[in-house]
C-alpha cells in the first residue's frame, strides 16, 4: 500500500507570500518585504487589518496566486510513489473555494478531484505525511508533520522544515527509509 501525503495549497504549492505583499501594497500603499515581516511579525507588519481582510476576500486574489517554484515538477514526481491529496482550509474565505479549484485545474490538472479536500479544520486529515506552512495544522497532524518555510513560521523549530520543493522527494525517501528500518 502506498503512503499518502496531504499537501497544503497557500504558502506550499501556491506562492501566496509575495502575492499578498503586492495586493496589500496596492490596497494600502504600504511596502512590505519578507525580511520586514520576519522582523516585525505577521500581525504587526499587516497592521491595517481592514485592508488585509479586504484583500483576502477580493475576487480573483486566490485565482491569481503564482505557483511555488518547482512545485508542479516535484508533486508530479511524488505521485509515482505516494497517494497525493491537496488539502486547503478554504472555508475561512468562501470566495476562495471556486478560485482554488480553478487554480488547481490550471496548474495541477493531473490531481484528480477525488484527491482535493477543502475543509475548515485539517485535524481530520489522516495521511502518512502532511506538508503545510502553519503549525495550527501540523501540530495536530496524525502522520509526520513537514513544515514548509514561510514568514509566519520563521522562528518555529519543532517540525522538520522544508525550504524549497526540490528538498521534498529526498526528504520523504529518507523518512520512509528510516521508518521502514525501525519496524
Amino acid at each position: 500500500m502506498r503512503k499518502s501525503i496531504a499537501i497544503d495549497m497557500d504558502g506550499v504549492i501556491a506562492d501566496t507570500e509575495p502575492h499578498l505583499i503586492e495586493w496589500y501594497k496596492n490596497e494600502t500603499g504600504i511596502s512590505l518585504t519578507l525580511q520586514l515581516i520576519n522582523e516585525l511579525g505577521e500581525d504587526a507588519a499587516f497592521a491595517d487589518k481592514t485592508a488585509l481582510h479586504k484583500v483576502l476576500h477580493t475576487q480573483s486574489f486566490f485565482r491569481t496566486v503564482p505557483v511555488m517554484d518547482k512545485a508542479v515538477e516535484n508533486v508530479t514526481l511524488l505521485m509515482e510513489d505516494y497517494e497525493i491529496f491537496i488539502v486547503s482550509a478554504a472555508m475561512e474565505f468562501p470566495l476562495s473555494l471556486y478560485e482554488k479549484r480553478e487554480w488547481l485545474q490550471e496548474h495541477f490538472p493531473f490531481i484528480s478531484w477525488k484527491n482535493i479536500i477543502f475543509c475548515g479544520d485539517k485535524s481530520i486529515i489522516d495521511t502518512d505525511y502532511m506538508i503545510d506552512d502553519y503549525c495550527k495544522n501540523l501540530d495536530f497532524c496524525k502522520g509526520k508533520a513537514l513544515m514548509f518555510n514561510a514568514y509566519h513560521n520563521a522562528h518555529i523549530n519543532h517540525h522538520i522544515r522544508i525550504n524549497h520543493w526540490d528538498e521534498v522527494p529526498k526528504l520523504l525517501k529518507t523518512l520512509t527509509y528510516s521508518t521502514e528500518n525501525i519496524l
